[in-house]
C-alpha cells in the first residue's frame, strides 16, 4: 500500500507541483478560498484514484490507451488518447524546462546542464521499468513530505499565523472550478502510470489502501505549501521556483537539500511519463520497435518544449490542460462496470 500510495503521490508531485507554480496557479492565487479548494480535491483525488486502478486492474490494461478506450469507447477514446498523448508530452517538456529552472536559480547558470543531465538520468530509470519507477518514489517521497513538513512548521513559527498577506479577488465560478480543474490536469497525466499500476498489482484493497495514503500524502503537502506561499506570496509570486525562494530563510545547507529534492521529484514524474508514452507508442504500428529507442526519441522532442521555458509553459498549459481534462476525470466517475472487451 505504501509503494502504490507514493508512486501516486510522485506521480503527482512534478516539477509545477513540486517548485510551488502549479499550487500558485491552481490554489494560492485564490487566497483565503484555497482551504476548501485543497479539501475538495484531497477527495477528488482519492476516489478517483482508486477508481483508476481498480478499473485497470479489472480489464488487465497495461497502457492508459486500453484504459480509454474501455472508459470512452472505440472512437472518442481514440481522440482522448491524442490529447493525453500531447498533454503528457508537453507537460515532459515542462518537467525538463523545471530541471533547468532549478539548476538557474539555485547555481545561477546551467540551465541547458541542468535540462540535459536529468534527461540522462531519465533514460537510465525508464529502461529498467515499473518496479523501478516504484523503488524510486518509495525513496523519494517521504524525503519531500519530511522537507514540506519542516518548511510548513518553521513558516508557522516565523509568521502570524492569522495574518495571510497574500489574497486575489476572485468570482466564486472560478474558485469553485478550480479543484476539479487541478485534479483533472493532473490525473489525466497521472493515468501513464496508475493504469499500469493498477493492473501490475494483483490485490485490489492494496490499490485502494494506495489511492487513501496517496490523497492524505497530497493533502498535507498541499496544505503545507499552500500556506507557505500564502505567506510570502508577495515576494516569491514571480520566481521561477516559488519553494525554493522560499527556504533560503533556513540556510544554505536546507536550500540545498531542498532543491535536490525538487529536483528529485521532478525525475520521478519525468519516469512516469515517459514509461507511459513509450507504453501507449509500443500499442502503435508506426512505433514497433525497442523501447530505448522510443524513450530517446521522447526525450528529444521533450527538450525543444523545454526551449520554452519554465513558469511561461505551466503559466498557459496548466489551466488549459486542467480544462481539457476535465471530461476524463467526469466519465472516470460515471462509467459503470462492463465487460473488458
Amino acid at each position: 500500500m505504501l509503494q502504490v500510495g507514493f508512486t501516486y503521490i510522485g506521480t503527482i508531485v512534478g516539477a509545477g507541483f513540486a517548485s510551488g507554480q502549479e499550487i500558485f496557479q491552481f490554489i494560492t492565487r485564490y487566497g483565503s478560498k484555497s482551504v476548501p479548494i485543497i479539501i475538495v480535491s484531497v477527495l477528488l483525488f482519492i476516489l478517483a484514484g482508486a477508481k483508476i486502478m481498480l478499473i485497470a486492474h479489472r480489464i488487465r490494461a497495461s497502457s492508459y490507451h486500453q484504459f480509454n478506450r474501455y472508459v470512452f469507447g472505440k472512437k472518442a477514446g481514440l481522440w482522448i488518447n491524442v490529447f493525453t498523448l500531447l498533454t503528457l508530452l508537453c507537460t515532459t517538456g515542462v518537467m525538463l524546462a523545471g530541471s533547468g529552472a532549478l539548476f538557474a536559480q539555485q547555481l545561477g547558470g546551467f540551465y541547458q546542464i541542468g535540462i540535459i543531465g536529468t534527461a540522462l538520468l531519465v533514460y537510465v530509470i525508464t529502461s529498467r521499468g515499473m518496479q523501478a519507477i516504484m523503488t524510486v518514489n518509495t525513496f523519494v517521497v517521504p524525503l519531500m513530505l519530511g522537507f514540506t513538513i519542516l518548511i510548513g512548521i518553521h513558516t508557522f513559527l516565523m509568521n502570524d499565523a492569522t495574518s495571510l498577506p497574500f489574497t486575489e479577488r476572485s468570482s466564486v465560478s472560478e474558485w469553485t472550478l478550480a479543484p476539479f480543474l487541478y485534479v483533472a490536469f493532473n490525473l489525466s497525466l497521472a493515468l501513464a502510470v496508475l493504469v499500469p499500476l493498477g493492473s501490475t498489482v494483483q490485490d485490489p484493497r492494496v490499490l485502494v489502501g494506495g489511492s487513501i495514503i496517496g490523497g492524505i500524502g497530497l493533502g498535507i503537502l498541499l496544505f503545507l505549501s499552500n500556506y507557505a506561499l500564502l505567506v510570502r506570496g508577495p515576494a516569491i509570486a514571480q520566481a521561477e521556483v516559488p519553494m525554493a525562494m522560499i527556504v533560503v530563510s533556513l540556510g544554505p545547507l536546507v536550500q540545498w537539500l531542498f532543491s535536490l529534492v525538487i529536483l528529485a521529484e521532478i525525475f520521478t514524474t519525468l519516469v512516469g511519463n515517459v514509461f507511459g508514452l513509450t507504453r501507449q507508442l509500443q500499442t502503435l504500428p508506426q512505433f514497433q520497435t525497442g523501447p530505448r529507442v522510443l524513450i530517446a526519441g521522447l526525450l528529444m522532442v521533450c527538450y525543444v518544449i523545454s526551449q520554452f521555458g519554465f513558469s511561461t509553459l505551466v503559466h498557459h498549459l496548466y489551466p488549459l490542460f486542467g480544462y481539457l481534462g476535465a471530461g476524463t476525470l467526469l466519465m472516470i466517475f460515471l462509467v459503470r462496470q462492463k465487460p473488458a472487451g
